[in-house]
């Protein structure tokens, strides 16, 4: 089952240290007013402003905010970030405003002209209005979660010290990793759109000219229909990477290189063309749609999940370079063929689900993982079984008049509420930006540390 890379980190009492992945969540919801629609108001005063606060800030529309938490060392602590920021955006909103929390967007007017593009200085509004010239306008609304990963450093010297041979320094065996993790992610995308797909139709006005689905489909975000720029990337090396992003600036198929919206990114250096020269730092997940049944859009079980794919990934055996491209390409087509299936119906894959989700399961008990992990897989292993039990299938229960408005708000004022009623009261940010660590002392005075050992 290991690679020669996840046998040494076995020989050496070290599996623990591929699933301590530090975490950061970046997630996406819509401003709306209490009657559906995208909101009207400005970005909320006392959270500061969008373009300077890094916690919550925005991305295409202004009405689209965006939660980022700190890097956290668990789970569960990412989690206690997440809620406790947006709480801090919930309480901040205007009267009779509330957070969509649904991946495709509210019913969008005919006419957008008059819909606020997110405000980041000149530069980057100058890229928004050219990106939306050259889109449908409706393909930069759908919202999403981002998982942030960083791979734990003692793993990455371990590496480096037991095979001197292979890797030359610590950028070497530090980018090696970070690719065998991007590009595992990336072959097994269909299954993370097949148990956590949450976006079956859409509201009016996301698609033009009278086009209909169908039916409904499992993700019309993690689709062809969905987000913005259809342009494959190439995860054989973060180098390769680069040099095919920047191609597709130089051939104006991109407007700028930050345009590329993969499913797996490779993040680090700011500057682009440097990443290859400074090493990745930490990858970051597109692939999942909002969860409606959180108030925050995620799960904690399934961040853990993420996390023991992406330990399971590590030490299991690598793709040949010269299969990288032929492998992601094939799943790319089963991806896109996942996402336009019926969610009430077998899937074409279910076989392969349950077998990726049975070497799960041995790889988590030969590590000896805790039982959160088997529930979690028992629960995951039940979808694969039981189709109208995936979150898609399950949000088709609540259609009314091919449209799921009614319940997006029933769950939007539930959670605005909950938010209200909190017993913790946070100084906003209308005066001062915080650091993370001032952000942590803030958020949790006295009744939890992140810092703390948790899963």
């Amino acid at each position: 089952m290991f690679s020669k890379i996840g046998q040494l980190i076995f020989d050496n009492e070290a599996v623990a240290k591929t699933s301590d992945f530090t975490m950061g969540l970046e997630i996406e919801m819509h401003r709306i007013d209490d009657a559906g629609d995208l909101s009207q108001e400005p970005y909320p005063a006392a959270i500061c402003d969008e373009a300077t606060n890094p916690w919550i800030t925005t991305d295409f529309l202004e009405t689209m905010s965006e939660i980022v938490t700190p890097p956290a060392t668990y789970a569960l602590d990412a989690m206690h970030y997440l809620y406790g920021i947006n709480n801090i955006l919930r309480t901040s909103l205007a009267s009779g405003e509330l957070l969509w929390p649904l991946s495709i967007p509210p019913k969008l007017p005919k006419d957008t002209s008059h819909i606020r593009l997110a405000q980041w200085g000149p530069e980057k509004e100058a890229y928004l209005k050219e990106w939306a010239r050259r889109h449908r306008f409706a393909e930069g609304t759908p919202c999403g979660a981002h998982i942030n990963l960083s791979i734990d450093q003692h793993l990455i010297d371990l590496v480096l010290e037991n095979f001197p041979e292979r890797f030359k320094n610590e950028l070497e065996a530090k980018n090696y990793l970070y690719e065998i993790l991007a590009q595992g992610f990336m072959r097994y995308r269909w299954l993370i759109t097949y148990l956590f797909g949450a976006s079956p139709i859409a509201e009016k006005n996301y698609f033009e000219n009278d086009f209909k689905l169908e039916h409904p489909v499992r993700s019309i975000r993690q689709s062809s229909l969905g987000f913005g720029t259809k342009f494959a990337g190439d995860y054989t090396s973060v180098q390769a990477y680069v040099d095919r992003i920047q191609q597709g600036v130089k051939d104006k198929i991109l407007i700028k290189d930050y345009e590329f919206h993969g499913s797996v990114r490779f993040k680090g250096n700011p500057v682009l063309s440097e990443l290859p020269k400074t090493g990745a730092e930490y990858i970051e997940l597109r692939m999942l749609d909002l969860d409606p049944s959180s108030s925050v859009g995620i799960r904690t079980d399934t961040l853990r999940f993420i996390r023991l794919l992406a330990s399971y990934l590590i030490m299991t055996p690598a793709l040949k370079p010269n299969e990288v491209n032929r492998v992601l390409e094939n799943a790319d087509r089963m991806n896109e063929e996942v996402t336009s299936e019926d969610p009430r119906s077998i899937c074409k894959y279910q076989n392969k689900a349950r077998a990726l989700i049975k070497s799960l399961e041995r790889y988590a008990n030969r590590i000896q993982l805790g039982p959160e992990y088997q529930e979690i897989l028992d629960d995951l292993e039940d979808r694969v079984e039981n189709p109208l039990t995936m979150p898609s299938a399950r949000l088709l229960n609540y259609v009314k008049d091919d449209s799921l408005e009614e319940y997006a708000l029933r769950r939007a004022r539930h959670y605005q509420r909950a938010a209200q009623e909190s017993i913790i009261k946070f100084e906003d940010f209308e005066d001062r930006q915080y650091t993370a660590a001032e952000l942590k002392e803030a958020l949790f005075p006295g009744n939890w540390d992140p810092d703390l050992r948790r899963s």
